[in-house]
């Protein structure tokens, strides 16, 4: 079969700040499975990157291996982009963002290279805090290998030939909270509505910024049983609040009725702002969003929406006093300053 994309765009089109289209945030045609979620997942971060008016060339997109890591090459065509090995992603966007901090950088990652080969390296970027947005595409299944259960596979859930998986799943929204993550959020592919403020909010977050996205497989995991289906999640999903994202210096319209919502204040002056949010959630207390997330898992629920923010969250090149300019822009003198100042750097240490 071939896949040719359409060339032809409405002439007026809306444009952004930058005088960019959504077209210009697209990528190369899908070839996933037609209703694949991880289609819906890459038309969100196009979207969000187009209402932050964020120039594609900014911004550098990584992935590991699986149906999700094959999402990158269908979105943001114009960006840099790096398909690393599996489960090793964390590493290869920690060594760039290390030789220039002024990208932006996107991590796209699945349940299976996430949850099982790339468990340490997930472990790891989390601790360092990267600034970085690590999105997870989690079908509970490994579709490129003929839809076997993966890590994040429910208890209790059952695969298209039947067979009931015996083994608790990993909660990475959970284990992101335990391990010191400054921003966890989880979502649903088919709720955009949600979805794309939360990338939005996660990429003007300074440091790790983690959103799990419960993604169904519509070739192995849609079936009667299986709670990462359409039908289970849309039953089943129990969302924090309704989220919006309010943009730095824009102009605040809402019709929402007053007391009803709380604006969570980014560090960049931005806002993401939960309506209707519980009385019991507070996104700033870890504790309380751990203790939410047990809630729902014991009353299979599946809690969507930000579960954390951290208000005052330091990056990796802050914890470690990187330069502040990217390393290919540093000249000769500057990283060899000659054998006199080797001399006084060692002396330091006798």
């Amino acid at each position: 079969m071939t896949y040719i994309r359409s060339q032809f765009r409405h002439p007026n089109l809306p444009k952004n700040d930058l005088g960019y289209t959504t077209t210009d945030y697209e990528g190369a045609i899908s070839t996933l499975c037609a209703g694949c979620g991880h289609d819906s997942i890459s038309a969100c971060i196009v979207e969000a990157c187009y209402e932050l008016s964020i120039a594609p060339h900014r911004i550098a997109k990584l992935s590991g291996i699986g149906c999700s890591s094959k999402t990158p090459t269908y979105f943001l065509g114009h960006s840099h982009g790096f398909n690393s090995v599996h489960g090793r992603m964390p590493s290869v966007a920690t060594g760039a963002n290390m030789a220039n901090r002024d990208l932006l950088y996107m991590g796209v990652s699945g349940d299976g290279d996430t949850a099982s080969i790339g468990m340490g390296q997930f472990v790891h970027v989390i601790r360092r805090n990267l600034n970085m947005v690590y999105i997870v595409m989690n079908n509970g299944c490994y579709g490129l290998t003929k839809g076997q259960d993966s890590a994040t596979a429910d208890e209790g859930s059952k695969s298209k030939k039947g067979t009931v998986n015996p083994f608790q799943a990993i909660d990475l929204a959970g284990l992101a909270l335990e391990l010191g993550a400054t921003f966890v959020a989880q979502s649903f592919s088919g709720d955009k509505e949600q979805l794309i403020p939360l990338i939005k909010a996660a990429i003007e977050h300074p440091g790790f910024a983690f959103i799990n996205v419960i993604s169904p497989c519509v070739t192995f995991n849609n079936n009667p049983g299986s709670t990462k289906s359409y039908d289970y999640v849309r039953e089943h999903m129990e969302a924090t609040a309704t989220t919006d994202f309010v943009p730095l210096k824009k102009e605040i319209k809402t019709n929402y009725e007053k007391g009803t919502g709380t604006d969570i204040k980014m560090h960049d002056g931005t806002f993401i702002r939960l309506e209707k949010l519980a009385s019991s959630r507070d996104p700033y207390d870890r504790l309380a969003a751990m203790n939410a997330l047990l809630i729902s898992r014991s009353k299979n629920e599946i809690l969507t929406g930000l579960l954390y923010i951290e208000p005052q969250s330091t990056d990796l090149h802050h914890t470690i006093q990187t330069s502040d300019r990217p390393l290919n822009s540093l000249e000769q003198y500057e990283l060899c300053p000659g054998a006199m100042a080797l001399a006084d750097f060692n002396r330091g240490f006798r």
